[in-house]
């Protein structure tokens, strides 16, 4: 990570734009020259996978670790829930997402050094798809069930049921003319094929309605959330209050806009 870009990317947080600002090496063609083909791939992949899990569609690149945070919102997350070690980027997206933080990404270009990395395909493998998933579910109830009722909160439910329903009852009677031998009467195919059309429709809109239901107003705007009420402030409260405070004075300064 190129130190030079620092004041690059706490710009959007020191303007009032975002609370969370990330590098992102897929802005440019030129920055992922220097990054392996199969690292190339599999940040892509997983990039798709995050933006399901957090809700942050409008970022890439979630395993990158070069990243600033305003402190209003590191007050409201409790680091103590946050993963720990390879999972930390991505799960700390999530944490942002549920507080509804403004998240921006940073052009900037790939630099590897003779260093090699630790983390392991497998791992990632077995062990990343477990928690993208309890991520998604988790957002799903707190942003459309527990907070919000929303068009989106009955159209992925009854989209789910009527595809599913679909799916299974169409491979049900598939598999069976397949034994007897008797084709599937063509009501019964008009039926499956109008669950599973419908299905999917309706996960579509829900789709649509998620990705333009990301977090526009930065927390840091918000005059409430200056002063966070005890109970939202975890048990690393005291550690991130004063790192945070002087994270704010060096950021004002590596600028120049210290007050």
């Amino acid at each position: 990570m190129d130190p030079g870009y620092i004041s690059v990317l706490i710009a959007p947080i020191l303007h009032n734009e975002a609370d969370y600002t990330k590098g992102n090496r897929f802005y440019e063609i030129e920055y992922l020259k220097t990054m392996p083909p199969m690292r190339v791939f599999g940040n892509a992949v997983l990039s798709l996978v995050n933006k399901c899990s957090t809700g942050y569609w409008n970022i890439m690149d979630p395993t990158n670790g070069f990243t600033a945070i305003h402190s209003t919102a590191l007050r409201m997350i409790n680091l103590d829930k946050v993963a720990k070690r390879y999972f930390f980027e991505s799960d700390m997206l999530f944490r942002l997402s549920s507080i509804r933080a403004v998240v921006k990404d940073t052009p900037m270009p790939s630099v590897y050094g003779e260093e090699k990395s630790n983390l392991r395909i497998s791992r990632v493998i077995i062990d990343f798809p477990s928690r993208y998933l309890v991520n998604f579910f988790k957002r799903f109830f707190y942003n459309y069930i527990l907070r919000d009722i929303s068009p989106a909160t009955l159209e992925s439910i009854l989209g789910t049921i009527l595809t599913m329903t679909g799916a299974i009852y169409g491979a049900y009677n598939w598999i069976n003319a397949g034994i007897t031998g008797s084709p599937t009467a063509t009501g019964t195919i008009m039926l499956v094929a109008l669950m599973v059309i419908l299905g999917v429709q309706l996960l579509l809109a829900a789709l649509a309605y998620d990705i333009n239901n990301v977090p526009k107003d930065p927390l840091q705007t918000m005059p409430a959330l200056q002063i966070i009420p005890e109970p939202l402030r975890g048990q690393a409260f005291n550690k991130v209050d004063t790192f945070a405070t002087s994270s704010d004075s060096y950021a004002r300064s590596a600028v120049g806009m210290d007050d």
